[in-house]
């Protein structure tokens, strides 16, 4: 339907100063454009008494940047099974979103390349062609064998206001509407007889599918400033739905959300957090948290990369592809059960005794278990094993195809666990030892503490990985090395709860009581959850965050909740931009 194109590059290119509003500016990382980010006294939400003095945090809202956040693949993928009912899973198809500090919904690297707006327009079509005849159902007045086009564009246009309120998260504006009418009206006569309404509808899903407020999370705020920021404006109710629903869903609201926003009672705390909560407890909200933990743990690069890398089948006889997919099933069903069914804070998560398995990864660890494909509880050695950190599939992933890997594993609780970067390596170096059956791996790596150009940075990895030489290449539980005694003792340096240890099981206790460890998994929920990394102007929303998570005693669940109660989620700077022209 070439014959279109300019009608739905106006579309696309128009659809942003809709509403009265203007197109927020991006910079060139990304970030929506502000004029100031003046702060001025007042509680936001005059909840204030005033007899008592206020905090700066309590005095003053700081929402910190609100960039304009295009859909990921996932949630691309969702909201079109929530509109349609299709599970094709069309993104599949789309280049892979780039994936920026662990995650892949980060607003900045969100871009849009040439070959991307191909495949939304190739996926707008075939989507179109396929659901357009159903959706005929939504207007009766089109159907027959002559239908009046009077009626039938009154039918249209109902369609056109519910349909593109869900696909746009919002209700049209008058001009939007009147704009699809117009194209549905051109599109009946394109068919292969003088009026084919149904070629109409699929003419309006294509520009619905390809405009800026599908592809993307529009957020313009309200019209009226709030008191504690001059610049500062809330989200609408609408704006606050969508947050809502694709932070705990990944997915476009539902009608309980839609019912809300139409009621305008997305504004107060207690009206949010009461549809938070009510998000939490659906199967939805499990798989949003499996999608965190899939991408801060790297569980999803479990099977790729380590099918790609392989295992040495000489060394390690019992490994098989077959495993990856269960390696990465164990940790999200563990995570999963101590959340949802356990009620587990952060703590448990590092130090449970237990895992979940079936029969093929019971025979792997070699351990009494399940005799089914089903994944089940199973109670585990304490002396050996702690948490997911002594998961298979973790393990298997921050190793080496022929040997465990003291550098990836340590890099991981540094950097994953711990929140901090070590220095960057230098301009030279020097190459790995190849595997010594006479030596141990870590009297192999001891050299890094010895080398001036390794110290600086190997004195904040290595002494974490010896803490899990007791697990081999692939993730199993071994007592000696080559028939070498191990060393797994290690030490904590520059954190909040520095001290030696001796094995994985001390080193996840250790990290369990860590504030700093417990500060990370927030830090890293807030860049998941608001698809962007902290800036100096998010400390109160950091604060908040941190001090409910400590008050709920870590509880995931309650951090969640936490994350959607913030300045930073419920509030945005004003955006000014040029007139477009």
């Amino acid at each position: 339907m070439r014959e279109l194109l300019p009608i739905l590059v106006g579309l696309v290119v128009g659809a942003t100063t809709t509403a009265g509003c203007q197109q927020p500016t991006a910079d060139p990382d990304g970030q929506a454009e502000d004029e100031s980010s003046t702060d001025t006294e007042g509680d936001g939400d005059g909840d204030g008494d005033g007899d008592e003095e206020l905090t700066a945090c309590e005095a003053n809202i700081e929402p910190g940047p609100a960039p304009i956040r295009r859909l990921t693949r996932v949630e691309y993928n969702n909201t079109i099974y929530q509109l349609f009912g299709d599970n094709s899973q069309p993104a599949n198809a789309f280049p892979a979103d780039e994936v920026a500090g662990s995650f892949d919904n980060q607003a900045a690297a969100l871009v849009v390349s040439p070959l991307l707006a191909e495949q939304y327009e190739i996926a707008a079509e075939q989507l179109a062609s396929t659901h357009a005849p159903a959706l005929m159902d939504q207007l009766p007045a089109c159907g027959g064998v002559a239908p009046d086009p009077d009626s039938c564009t009154a039918d249209a246009e109902a369609f056109i206001t519910s349909f593109g309120k869900r696909a746009y998260r919002r209700p049209l504006t008058d001009d939007e509407v009147s704009t699809y009418i117009d194209l549905f009206i051109t599109g009946t006569g394109l068919g292969e007889t003088s009026y084919e309404p149904v070629v109409g509808v699929e003419v309006i899903l294509q520009g619905m599918l390809q405009s800026p407020h599908f592809l993307y999370r529009v957020e313009f705020g309200a019209a009226e400033l709030v008191a504690g920021g001059e610049d500062v404006v809330a989200l609408t109710s609408y704006e606050i739905a969508s947050r809502l629903s694709y932070l705990l869903w990944n997915t476009m609201p539902d009608a309980s959300l839609f019912e809300a926003a139409d009621a305008d009672e997305l504004q107060t705390a207690a009206q949010i957090e009461a549809q938070a909560r009510r998000m939490m407890d659906t199967p939805r909200a499990r798989e949003a948290v499996k999608n965190f933990h899939r991408q801060w743990l790297g569980l999803g690069r479990i099977e790729p990369q380590i099918a790609a890398n392989g295992k040495n089948l000489e060394i390690y006889p019992d490994y098989s592809d077959d495993l990856l997919s269960l390696w990465r099933r164990e940790t999200e069903a563990f995570i999963d059960d101590a959340v949802f069914e356990q009620g587990a804070n952060v703590e448990v998560l590092f130090t449970a005794n237990y895992t979940m398995m079936n029969k093929p990864l019971a025979d792997f660890y070699g351990v009494t278990g399940p005799t089914t494909d089903a994944f089940e509880r199973v109670d585990l050695d304490p002396s050996k094993y702690a948490g997911f950190l002594t998961h298979a599939g973790l393990l298997a992933l921050y190793a080496k195809p022929d040997r465990s890997s003291p550098i990836h594993r340590g890099k991981f609780v540094r950097e994953v666990l711990l929140c901090q970067s070590p220095p960057p390596p230098p301009d030279i170096v020097p190459e790995a030892p190849s595997v010594d059956e006479s030596q141990t791996t870590r009297d192999q790596f001891l050299q890094h503490s010895a080398d001036a150009l390794c110290a600086g940075c190997h004195r904040l990895m290595d002494p974490l990985g010896f803490g899990f030489e007791h697990f081999d290449g692939i993730g199993r539980y071994r007592e000696t090395e080559w028939g070498l005694a191990i060393d797994a003792s290690g030490e904590l340096i520059e954190t909040d709860n520095d001290g030696p240890y001796d094995g994985a099981v001390e080193l996840a206790a250790k990290l369990a009581a860590s504030e700093q460890v417990k500060n990370c998994v927030a830090t890293q929920w807030f860049q998941f959850g608001y698809g962007r990394t902290k800036t100096p102007e998010d400390s109160c929303s950091v604060e908040e965050i941190q001090a409910d998570f400590a008050a709920a005693n870590y509880d995931i669940k309650e951090l969640i909740i936490a994350l959607t109660l913030t300045d930073a989620f419920r509030y945005r700077h004003v955006i000014t931009a040029e007139e477009s022209p």
